[in-house]
């Protein structure tokens, strides 16, 4: 479960300015937040739009000329340029993976806006075009569909290995949420990386599994239209398990195409995608857009006991845009999912013989899940490039898994095997204003959001079982409800043409109610907690190659409700106190570069053991770091990557020997070579590298690293693509989940404590067909 987090106390020293800084430049930044001062000379408003779909672009960059001035355009595609001087001016627009457009010609009068639309189209990723400029956009930020075009992908967790320094391990048949490691967590499921689809929460807050469990498999990878990500705790809009970094999910507004695509593999593998443009292109002129796409997979998989893992997935989605200024997005889908698993095994019993590499003490493991979702998003676009946002959102989720993680040390005769199950509804609310205005004549753009989430879960249960079928006893059975509220305010401040200041803070209430149904005496206990979160980052643009940055902020992570009613809602909200210090540098047109050095505290928690339905405390931990991460373009068509990360982490309270955080990544890598000309021929060979790691608190044992490559090939014409992708090329024998478990197996007479396994994924080959109309 969740890594124990504590705090070097020398780190007091370098944090108590940074502390002190936060609080007071965010006050005095924020009191202007409502008295923005407005210029008197003329102005641009524009929106920009891609030419096929008519669909808004948000996050293109634009510059004008004379003046060098960048701004990049919001949600719906709108951009402004304020206190421009009369004349004529010249306006560039670069978005990678599509054409960099200039507009001559455009004048401006004193005390007049001037309206422009721009269209772009399609065109291969350019590493040229990207721009280095402050806060306007960050290129490390968002994976492209490039990215996720030529890696290895079978559903959305996947594509978070394209996060650098971000690595995940299945450990239960497939069906079970990944386990996450990230700057030195070991994330488990979803406690330290804050992840949504569509502005919904993916993160589970009190689950029967564990704290923030975080299952991606409801989001089919095909219609993902980007993914933002961003690390550590420096983003207002972020709260809650925001503190190693987030990832945002967001599905595209339309299909550039209808497709069905058939897909089979190893391990008597099949997946069918099928996508469908309901409205057509008449529509598309009036900025109406409709689709909907289905996902069917099936797999035995690689062990000696067959999986059985059935997934179906459905989603649809409708979205317009009116002509003044408004947008409009539902979105509802249905997700199941059922399997076997044969679990963790022992290293001793592969050793002795007893199983194979891929077999299993308990093969009764596996279990059955789904989600529905409800989505509805309004946008409205105000003056000078002000935009109003408002989503509702109802998730519907069901939970059941069974595990057996010791064998027979706790039951001897009829095994240890449990079950974790849960109903849970979530209704929520997200809302903000941003507002583009000046400050002392200087551009200050302010964004100020509500935001609520109640979670509603029923029967959240831990109980002995046997074969799946009977109930031996139960462990933990009650009903949570937990409701989450609060605000955030944040404000980018451009000082200077090469320097800008963001600075904002959030508050959040949490309410926590846990019904004990073990209990003989009905008491729902109660408890609440709050906390506020500053944040204050600086960039700086050295030349127009390089950009230097510092980030520092709060962040925190709730904990399970059934921690937090014990401890009376004491030690439960605990902090993170983190700074990035980085450079982002071009020293080639077609060459692009990230180094940062990184330092994150955590305070003292309580943390509820979902598999043993205990409460554990954990002390302060401190991490450190370095990443690197490089973007090579050559020959137009052919890319390279590599991205480097090496963490030290350490709990500060226990003593010397006795301080490591178990499997706390540190050195890992990623990178490869990829080709794609958007038609004919593409492909991609990458590698992954783990390092070493510690499977306990005195390293006397060693999770052992991985060294894997992975390719993926194909040929793309008109409306058909071919292609193949092969995980585990070299055929490596590695172990995918690690962790130190004292187990018993049926004939021992005394319990052993050792590394218990999940082995990683053979050579794999899947190939697949693809037609687009």
């Amino acid at each position: 479960m969740h890594g124990r987090v504590r705090r070097y106390g020398t780190s007091n020293k370098i944090f108590l300015n940074v502390k002190n800084i936060l609080k007071s430049s965010v006050t005095t930044l924020c009191l202007f937040l409502v008295s923005h001062l407005w210029a008197h000379n003329g102005s641009i408003n524009g929106q920009v739009i891609e030419n096929a779909s008519g669909l808004a672009l948000p996050g293109a960059v634009v510059r004008i000329e004379p003046g060098g001035q960048y701004v990049a355009t919001n949600a719906l595609g709108f951009f402004s340029f304020v206190n421009v001087a009369a004349g004529g001016y010249t306006l560039t627009v670069n978005y990678v993976g599509y054409e960099t457009k200039t507009v001559s010609n455009v004048n401006v009068r004193d005390s007049e806006t001037t309206t422009i639309r721009i269209d772009l189209d399609f065109a291969p990723v350019n590493l040229q075009d990207v721009e280095i400029k402050t806060r306007v956009s960050d290129p490390f930020q968002n994976i492209s569909a490039v990215d996720m075009r030529t890696r290895p992908i079978t559903n959305s967790q996947d594509i978070l290995r394209l996060v650098p320094g971000l690595f995940i391990a299945q450990h239960a048949g497939g069906g079970k949420a990944e386990q996450i490691f990230l700057r030195g967590f070991d994330i488990d499921h979803g406690t330290d990386i804050n992840l949504t689809v569509d502005g919904m929460p993916v993160n589970m807050v009190s689950h029967a599994h564990g704290q923030g469990y975080s299952d991606l498999h409801f989001v089919i990878p095909e219609i993902i239209g980007s993914v933002e990500f961003k690390k550590g705790p420096y983003y207002a809009d972020a709260g809650n398990f925001a503190t190693a970094g987030l990832a945002r999910f967001k599905t595209a507004d339309a299909l550039p195409n209808s497709f069905i695509k058939t897909e089979v593999g190893q391990f008597a593998t099949a997946r069918f995608v099928g996508a469908f443009d309901l409205l057509g292109r008449n529509a598309a002129r009036r900025n109406q857009h409709a689709y909907v796409a289905s996902e069917v997979f099936y797999s035995d998989g690689y062990f000696d006991s067959p999986q059985n893992f059935h997934r179906l997935n459905l989603f649809g989605k409708y979205n317009t845009q009116f002509d003044n200024g408004q947008q409009v997005a539902f979105s509802a889908s249905a997700f199941q999912s059922k399997w076997d698993a044969s679990g963790q095994i022992p290293v001793r019993a592969v050793e002795n013989g007893l199983i194979g590499y891929f077999g299993a003490i308990d093969d009764n493991e596996g279990g059955i899940t789904s989600r529905y979702n409800l989505n509805f998003e309004h946008l409205k676009s105000l003056k000078n490039n002000s935009l109003i946002k408002n989503q509702i959102f109802y998730t519907d989720y069901a939970f059941e898994l069974y595990s057996n993680f010791t064998f027979f040390l706790e039951e001897p005769d009829k095994g240890d095997e449990i079950r974790q199950k849960e109903r849970r509804r979530i209704f929520g609310y997200n809302g903000a204003l941003q507002k583009e205005g000046s400050l002392s004549g200087k551009r200050l753009v302010s964004e100020i959001g509500l935001f609520f989430r109640n979670d509603d879960v029923s029967d959240n249960e831990l109980s002995r079982t046997f074969q799946r079928s009977f109930t031996q006893y139960p462990i933990a059975l009650g009903n949570v409800n937990e409701t989450n509220t609060g605000a955030f305010v944040s404000a980018t401040w451009e000082i200077l043409p090469n320097l800008s200041l963001d600075a904002g803070g959030r508050f959040d209430l949490f309410q926590f109610q846990y019904e004990n149904k073990l209990d003989s005496v009905y008491a729902p206990q109660r408890a609440n907690a709050s906390l506020a979160s500053p944040k204050l980052n600086l960039y700086y643009d050295l030349s127009k190659r390089v950009r230097l940055y510092i980030n520092s902020g709060y962040g925190f992570h709730s904990n399970d409700a059934r921690v937090v009613v014990p401890q009376a809602g004491r030690q439960i909200l605990p902090r993170a106190l983190g700074v990035d210090v980085g450079a982002v540098f071009k020293p080639l047109p077609s060459m692009l570069f990230n180094l940062a050095g990184w330092h994150l505290d955590l305070e003292q928690e309580f943390v509820y053991v979902g598999d043993a339905g205990i409460v554990e405390p954990g002390g302060k931990t401190a991490r450190y770091g370095v990443d690197l991460s490089a973007r090579i373009q050559w020959l137009r068509h052919f890319f390279i990557d590599a991205d480097v990360t090496y963490s030290h982490a350490r709990a500060t309270d226990e003593p010397e020997g006795n301080q490591f955080i178990p499997l706390a990544p540190r050195w890992t890598g990623t990178g490869g070579l990829a080709w794609d000309k958007g038609k004919g021929v593409f492909g991609s060979l990458r590698f992954r590298y783990l390092g070493d790691r510690p499977a306990n608190e005195d390293n006397s044992l060693v999770a052992k690293g991985y060294f894997l490559l992975d390719a993926v090939g194909g040929w793309r014409r008109g409306g058909c693509e071919l292609g193949f992708s092969v995980q585990n090329l070299m055929n490596t024998r590695w172990k995918e989940a690690q962790f130190e478990t004292e187990s018993r197996l049926r004939d021992e007479m005394e319990p052993v404590a050792e590394i218990h396994f999940t082995p990683g994924t053979p050579f794999f080959a899947r190939g697949y067909v693809q037609f687009s109309f």
